[in-house]
């Protein structure tokens, strides 16, 4: 197998990348003089592939309880004599996992006995083993999760904006799943899951640090060979279709805060988009987000000043094949007044127009951000596949980010900080 090299003078890094045939596409991006190694081992499943048709069997339509991919995540670190954990912290490194919308990933970080952990990562992913009595101890320890989370107020004010943009897609519901869902999921339902999203054609490998890339694709292509895998049908996720305008316009919960947690979310309207495409329509948000609503704006000064907002209030953009939306929000003394002052905010920018200056400096701005990024090993790998599994060249941010005219950010401006867009979440301190 040879390598392929990505490489990129901008930010003046190299990726090697092999696409091994009948396994995972691997990458290794090499990092002299670093003592942390981090690899990650991912899988295109995520808590949104809740119907999908499995190829065979007349291509059988399958719906899943909400949660199965969080759950899966869970259990993949049982082993039939113990836990995988353990064996890491034998030596030395810090394993961990997280299920997103889209995707699930496992990961280690570590300084020594990088090949031994590497070993453990690719084994213990690829070697489910479920009982039906190990399926009902988890769901017990995830209900309890779920129980804690219906009590936190950042993750409510969230899930309920979610919830107000959108009436069908499965992004509206909790990652983790429901109490009531977790008790539906089986020892069938995961390895029925896992047979089919879990193959390593749908998977990918990613490893930074001080490593040889000569030595890691000796490591994988080893293990490769001593497992039969079946030939790779791909499944089809199937999302429904989504009207333009948000399903409700507000959303309010009371929770034990000491004051209001706001939310606003602005609902993007296009039904599919992967690539390019989609790289360069969250760039442009993100950047447009920085011109209307960042820290060095007249908006955000004023409504700081009025005690409307801290520090700690943000918006940003989310960009995903099947789904994409605004968020913007934080603590806050009187979410109707911050509400109204947001929306007046939007329109008068809409009415002067968005200055060159502005466009300029923030464009600078996320230029130095996204290199800087690039010291931490995590971002890189974590990014990188995330991008992948959305046919995104993550080493193309930079090309597309200098591709954007300011005229591009007047029409995005108006055409997706519409006020027939947006819905608010709002959680309120228990009333006296």
């Amino acid at each position: 197998m040879q390598w392929q090299i990505k490489q990129n003078e901008t930010i003046d890094e190299k990726i090697y990348y092999a696409p091994l045939e009948g396994g995972p596409d691997l990458y290794v991006l090499p990092r002299t003089g670093y003592n942390k190694k981090y690899a990650i081992f991912s899988t295109r499943f995520g808590s949104i592939d809740n119907f999908f048709r499995a190829a065979g069997n007349g291509e059988e339509e399958i719906t899943l309880p909400d949660g199965v991919a969080h759950f899966l995540e869970h259990k993949l670190f049982d082993e039939e004599d113990g836990n995988i954990f353990d064996r890491f912290a034998s030596y030395g490194a810090s394993p961990n996992a997280f299920t997103s919308f889209t995707n699930t990933t496992y990961l280690f970080s570590c300084t020594d006995f990088f090949a031994e952990n590497f070993k453990l990562l690719i084994n213990f992913v690829q070697n489910p083993y479920f009982t039906e009595e190990s399926v009902a101890k988890e769901q017990g320890i995830i209900q309890q999760e779920i129980r804690m989370y219906q009590d936190n107020p950042e993750w409510r004010v969230y899930f309920n904006l979610l919830k107000a943009l959108y009436e069908h897609h499965p992004v509206r519901n909790d990652i983790a799943g429901t109490v009531d869902s977790i008790g539906m999921i089986t020892k069938d339902i995961l390895y029925k899951c896992y047979n089919t999203f879990y193959h390593p054609r749908n998977m990918a490998i990613f490893v930074t640090g001080d490593v040889s890339p000569a030595e890691i694709l000796e490591l994988v292509t080893e293990n490769l060979s001593r497992r039969t895998y079946p030939p790779f049908n791909e499944m089809q996720r199937v999302y429904p279709r989504e009207k333009a305008a948000v399903s409700e316009k507000k959303i309010t919960q009371e929770l034990a805060v000491s004051q209001p947690v706001f939310n606003m979310g602005f609902k993007d309207t296009y039904d599919y988009l992967d690539g390019r495409e989609l790289l360069s329509r969250e760039l442009a948000s993100e950047l447009l987000l920085e011109m209307v609503f960042g820290k060095s704006e007249h908006l955000f000064t004023r409504l700081y000043e009025e005690g409307l907002i801290d520090e700690h209030f943000s918006a940003g953009y989310t960009a995903e094949r099947s789904y994409g939306y605004t968020l913007l929000g934080g603590r806050t003394k009187d979410p109707e007044k911050l509400h109204e002052k947001l929306l007046e905010g939007i329109e008068k920018v809409k009415k002067e127009g968005l200055g060159r200056e502005s466009f300029a400096r923030h464009k600078r701005k996320m230029r130095g951000e996204f290199l800087r990024s690039f010291n931490s090993l995590e971002f890189i790998a974590n990014n990188y596949l995330a991008y992948r599994f959305r046919d995104i060249e993550f080493f193309e941010t930079l090309d597309v980010l200098e591709e954007l005219t300011l005229e591009d950010m007047e029409k995005r401006l108006h055409e997706h900080l519409r006020d027939e867009l947006h819905a608010v979440s709002i959680v309120y301190p228990f009333r006296q």
